[in-house]
């Protein structure tokens, strides 16, 4: 459930009164309103940005350019799957199709059960293990058919 605009505006305020001492805060107000909401609602936007003397406009680019900020809510799990050029080469191509098939979403997209978000990320740093994910944090390297099917019995339990 989507908490009410005057909640939002009130919780955010206080994130943002919290780091905007800080150098440079507008990440650090992003990641803090991401971790309270579980992304970053649009009725933030203006909040953040009266409070920190910037356009809407900037903070709205932001938040679209980097890919860790979500406009809706994730799954419960977060699966990241590596799309750069190493994990390309090792068949990250054909891993992104059977799991698109066995999750029934896209990039970008959350379950209807709200069980999994799959993204794609450009690069996790393991390409001497590509392909290679990341579940809730944890990297998982050398992809493969049995791989891929105990994500996703994880992800759907």
């Amino acid at each position: 459930m989507q908490p009410a605009s005057t909640e939002i505006t009130s919780r955010t305020a206080a994130i943002i009164q919290e780091l905007k001492g800080l150098e440079g805060p507008l990440l650090p107000i992003l990641h803090g309103i991401q971790e309270e909401f579980g992304h970053v609602p649009h009725d933030s936007l203006p909040v953040i940005a009266e409070a920190l003397n910037i356009s809407r406009a900037e903070v709205h680019g932001v938040v679209t350019f980097y890919h860790d900020y979500r406009s809706h809510p994730a799954g419960r799990h977060v699966l990241k799957l590596c799309q750069a050029e190493s994990c390309q080469s090792m068949g990250s191509d054909a891993i992104a199709a059977k799991l698109k098939q066995l999750l029934g979403i896209g990039f970008h997209e959350t379950a209807r059960d709200g069980s999994v978000t799959l993204e794609p990320v450009y690069c996790l740093g393991l390409c001497a293990c590509s392909p290679a994910a990341m579940l809730d944090g944890q990297v998982i390297g050398r992809l493969d058919d049995e791989k891929l099917d105990e994500i996703v019995a994880e992800v759907r339990s």
